[in-house]
């Protein structure tokens, strides 16, 4: 057994804790991110504060990496599995101390289309950088999308196709939206592997998010911008 392996981490300081978990997350270990934010919770933190200082800043050391390539997908989604693990034991307290959030998104796959890795990625990703999400999967028509939207009310749609057969699906729903009166109300977020800038501009999306890094950037500048104008005209 190398030293690695026997560091405990509740003998650790508050500082080299978080440390240890940004590690722990990179590495997709599960079981010490559980026990990591149960340590934190114990000695005080809010759960607020676990989630920013040990998970969201974790994650974005996993979002650079894998923007530069150094970090791949499957590695990627173990680190956010492992962010899910912690989010667990945090959800509901964060719920109860009505917790500030960066924002809101609804993310689904448009209707016909059954890819669903980019997808989740993108979940999970803004999850790991303190969304909330909603994720009503894949093969979704319209009305599928409208209901969610009715019910969570996010700051931002989602959609994600990888056939360019099921792109144009996605003009469908934002032009629904738009009958509805409802496209100014959310930001529309598009991605997927055929998709680019020309494409999203041509359905009348907000932007086109390449990868899940990007998407995390977009999101957080995007609802930032948002609600900077709903308080100068509030």
């Amino acid at each position: 057994m190398s030293d690695e392996e026997e560091i405990i981490l509740s003998e650790l300081d508050n500082d080299e804790l978080v440390q240890q978990m940004h590690d722990d997350l990179y590495d997709g270990l599960q079981d010490e991110i559980r026990e990591g934010v149960e340590i934190l919770l114990e000695r005080g933190w809010t759960p607020y504060d676990v989630l920013t200082k040990a998970l969201v800043e974790g994650m974005t050391i996993v979002g650079i990496d894998f923007r530069d390539g150094i970090l791949f997908v499957p590695e990627v989604l173990m680190a956010a599995n492992a962010m899910k693990a912690g989010m667990t034991i945090l959800r509901p307290l964060l719920a109860e101390t009505g917790a500030p959030k960066v924002g809101s998104m609804v993310i689904g796959t448009v209707k016909g289309d059954i890819h669903d890795i980019g997808k989740n990625l993108v979940s999970m990703m803004l999850e790991g950088a303190g969304f909330d999400v909603v994720d009503i999967g894949i093969n979704n028509p319209v009305e599928n999308y409208l209901e969610a939207l009715e019910e969570h009310k996010p700051d931002i749609l989602g959609m994600s196709a990888l056939l360019t057969t099921t792109m144009p699906y996605m003009k469908v729903v934002i032009d629904a939206m738009v009958e509805k009166g409802i496209r100014d109300d959310y930001i529309v977020l598009v991605g997927g592997a055929p998709l680019n800038e020309a494409f999203a501009d041509s359905v009348g999306a907000d932007a086109y998010c390449r990868d899940a890094a990007v998407a995390v950037e977009t999101a957080k500048e995007m609802v930032a911008a948002k609600r900077g104008k709903e308080a100068a005209v509030g």
